[in-house]
């Protein structure tokens, strides 16, 4: 096995039933590979070496039961350390870790812990204590793994806080899109009601300007029917014309019977008849009213001149 890169065909060799010590091997980096290889190896000794960190796959390590670090550089733990379910040893001697990771918590089967001589934050190092005998050590891991809990359960409450006030600002903000496009759907429908509304009235003074221009045509049809109407009231002239000219055909008819009748009264065998002498008599009577009227209008005209 190589200094450089821990790893090395002798591995098996350093088995000893279920115990692989690797301390003192000058290691930069844990064989991951090769310890996984060995399920039977639940016992691992990794102290005295130069490992500053432990890669990620480390924690798939999970046959583990007793794991020494003791007196390397580690300034911390991978974050899922706490997958060494069955770790019940562990011992952190003289490294260089501030804290430990919030999955330390999960090492429910832990009964031994020793973290002296690393520069622990304050709380963590009071929780720990001095490790100084096996029964500080058995109080350090239940102590440890309650105060890890604790912090667990804080960040679990951080987190659900977190969430929950997340889930309100989303709930928030789905409120704030509904009323958004509640507003947005109030918004078009008043648009388009005014846009109806203004439809309407253009409508409406579309109809009133038509119906003003028809009844404008209509005034001005009647007015140029006026002339001809008015020139209709000279008919009843024309048929009074045509009424008189009619009676004076009548007239004349009956003048020219009346002459006709003297005539033959006057210059026919019929002279003698009864009806022929009442109408020479009669004859001679309007002639001599004539004469009369006529002397009678001679002497008038006479007078008037004197």
């Amino acid at each position: 096995m190589s200094r450089g890169g821990g790893k090395g065909p002798s591995l098996k060799d350093k088995l000893d039933g279920n115990e692989l010590d690797l301390s003192l091997c000058d290691l930069n980096e844990v064989p991951v590979r090769e310890l996984a290889a060995l399920p039977k190896a639940t016992i691992l000794d990794l102290s005295c070496n130069n490992l500053i960190s432990l890669p990620s796959d480390f924690c798939s390590l999970m046959h583990l039961v007793k794991l020494d670090l003791s007196k390397n550089r580690l300034q911390q733990l991978p974050l899922d350390f706490g997958r060494l379910v069955n770790l019940q040893h562990l011992d952190l001697l003289n490294n260089r870790l501030v804290t430990l990771p919030v999955s330390f918590a999960q090492l429910k089967n832990l009964k031994w812990l020793d973290l002296k001589d690393n520069p622990l934050d304050p709380v963590l190092a009071k929780v720990a204590g001095d490790c100084l005998d096996e029964k500080q050590c058995k109080q350090a891991a239940v102590k440890v793994l309650q105060h890890m809990k604790a912090i667990q359960a804080e960040q679990d409450r951080q987190r659900q806080r977190k969430l929950q006030a997340e889930r309100e600002m989303e709930k928030k903000r789905e409120a704030e899109q509904r009323a958004k496009e509640a507003q947005e759907r109030e918004l078009r429908k008043r648009e388009k009601a005014e846009e109806k509304e203004r439809r309407r009235r253009e409508y409406d003074a579309q109809k009133a300007a038509k119906q003003e221009v028809e009844k404008k045509t209509k005034k001005e049809h009647v007015q140029t029917r006026k002339p001809a109407s008015s020139s209709r009231p000279p008919q009843p002239a024309r048929h009074k014309r045509s009424w008189s000219r009619s009676v004076l055909r009548v007239l004349l008819f009956v003048l020219l019977c009346v002459l006709c009748t003297l005539a033959a009264c006057k210059l026919t065998e019929l002279q003698r008849q009864p009806l022929c002498v009442s109408v020479n008599a009669l004859y001679e009577d309007v002639l001599a009213a004539l004469q009369n009227h006529k002397t009678l209008q001679n002497m008038l005209q006479q007078n008037s001149q004197q």
